[in-house]
Parts: structure tokens; sequence; C-alpha cells
């Protein structure tokens, strides 16, 4: 990935692995998280890269020089989009990069929920006895999954699942095109609701905008079996959160596993009523964060925004 010219510059606002750091340090000019000059992104900087760091309209008018932003990962809610657009910045992330990692998480809330381990591990922590006789679960084998989302990490949920337990597959995204998963035996669904009443699990792979905001709330979750169990792993405010507590005190759901929440990371303050239910499992946002995909997202978006300046620059 060489270049004849000069070597571009970027700004890290945040942390990031080092062998991403290195590799960054390889095709650019780096402007590290700790280093004080970091703090004059807005007045220097042609090229940041982010993960967690909110870039506000207000950043983009400041960022006179600035060219492109690389964001590790999926999701770009975190940047104002539409100022981006205005300035002709881009935005480059990384699709794909991280479907096995949130695929296998999805896999691991689907277990844990399933076989009830959070009221049973938080019991014996809280030195309560735990007896066999005392645990109920719910295997997984045959069990139809709904699949929201035909993106990159759906179809590998879907693999996942087809491979560990057969499971029948129902999918739905009404931007995918009609061969979507070609290589992989399913059913697609036009209509979302018509998927509900027949999944033991339902699986979210969405973005956050104003049309999927409380996607899932009361009426969807009242067409569904009350032995299913919901998992959302793609972004926190797609799931109406109230009525999720209600859902749960009724009795309307076997459980929940969720990597998103409204509030990130979740705290007992906020989900206190969730987690006393003891039908909810709760991990901060982890979907992507295997050490293995953390290198992997951020050297992607490092390349995605070199082969972008010097591409401009020779253009």
């Amino acid at each position: 990935m060489g270049s004849t010219g000069p070597r571009p510059t970027i700004y890290l606002l945040e942390q990031f692995p080092p062998a991403a750091v290195q590799h960054c340090q390889s095709l650019f000019n780096t402007v590290l998280s700790t280093d004080a000059e970091v703090k004059n992104w807005r007045e220097n900087a042609t090229a940041i890269l982010v993960r967690e760091v909110t870039i506000s309209a207000d950043d983009i008018s400041q960022a006179k020089k600035l060219k492109a932003i690389g964001k590790q990962g999926v999701g770009i809610d975190i940047i104002d989009q539409d100022a981006c657009a205005q300035r002709g910045i881009a935005i480059l992330n990384t699709p794909g990069a991280n479907a096995q990692s949130v695929a296998e998480l999805v896999l691991s809330l689907t277990m844990a929920v399933a076989r009830q381990l959070r009221t049973i591990v938080v019991n014996q922590a809280a030195n309560l006895e735990v007896r066999k006789e005392h645990c109920f679960g719910t295997t997984l084998q045959g069990k139809t999954i709904g699949i929201v989302g035909m993106g990159n990490i759906g179809l590998a949920v879907g693999r996942m699942f087809r491979g560990a337990f057969n499971s029948p597959i129902l999918a739905h995204d009404p931007f995918a095109p009609k061969d979507a998963w070609s290589d992989l035996y399913h059913t697609r669904v036009d209509e979302f609701a018509d998927m509900l009443p027949h999944v033991d699990i339902l699986t979210l792979h969405l973005p956050l905008t104003p049309k999927t905001r409380n996607f899932i709330a009361a009426p969807q979750i009242r067409k569904m079996k009350k032995n299913a169990i919901l998992i959302n792993a793609a972004r926190g405010g797609i799931i109406n959160e109230e009525d999720l507590i209600n859902a749960l005190n009724e009795g309307l759901l076997y459980g929940v596993g969720l990597d998103c929440h409204d509030e990130e990371p979740p705290t007992l303050g906020r989900y206190s009523k969730l987690w006393a239910s003891g039908r909810v499992i709760s991990t901060p946002h982890i979907g992507a964060t295997t050490s293995e995909t953390q290198i992997h997202t951020a050297t992607t978006a490092l390349n995605r925004v070199y082969e972008y300046l010097t591409k401009s620059e020779s253009g």
C-alpha cells in the first residue's frame, strides 16, 4: 500500500490496540490520543479515527481541513452524517469486519438465556444453594430463529444456528436483494409481523434510525410466543425498554439477551427493574470486543482511510 507522495497524517481520537497503532504508524504520520497535539484535531486534522467518540455537526463545522473519518466498526450513528455530506467528508467504516464475533455473542447470549445461566450464577455468587433439580432450561435443537436484517452479521448468525441446532431460519429485510443468502437455506418473510408468531428466537441486526427506534414494542412482543427468546446485539433504542419490562413481568417472553441498551454501559440504577426479572442477560456492547476483531476492524478502517486519501491526492 505504498505511495510515492508524502505520508498522510491521521489523528487517533481514542486508544486503539497496539498492533493497530503499529499498523497505523507504518502508513501515516500518527497523532496518538496521548499526544498533546490531539486536542488540536479540529484545527489541523485532515483525517481522524474513532470508535466511540461522538463527532457532532459543531465538530465538523470547526474542522475545516477534515477530509475523512475512519470509524472502527459498522455503526456510524455517533457521527453527524448530514454535516459530513454537506462538506464532502468521507465516513469510512468497516462493514462485515466484526460479523463473526457479533454472531458468536448472539449464540452465547441465546444459550445463556436458554439455560438460565444468569440466575444460576448470581444465586451461587450470593451464597444461595442452587441444586440441579431447581434449574430449568430449554433446548435449542430444531428451534426456529427469526433474523431481522440480512447483512453480514445476520448471515453469520444464520449459518451458526443452522450448523449448531439445525434451526429453521426466517429472515426479514426489505432492503436486501431477492437473491440474498442464496447459499443458506432460509425462508424470506416480506412482512415482519408475519414471522413473530412462528419464531422461538428473534435476533435483531438493524441500524438505529427514526424508523427502527422502538421497532420492538408491546404490540410486537404480544404477537410472539410466550416461550420465545429475544436478542438485541445491534443498537440500543430498537427495543422499547419500558414495554420490555412490562412484558417480562407479564410472562410474555422466556428471556432476553441484550448487548445494546438505551444507556451504555448499562447500570443498576437504570436497569434494576429489567434485571430483577431474572430473565435478562445484559452485556455492555461487547459484540465486537474480541482482541482479534478489535485489531481487524481498526486496521481495516485505517486501510480505508489511507486508500481514500492517497487516491484523492493522486487524482
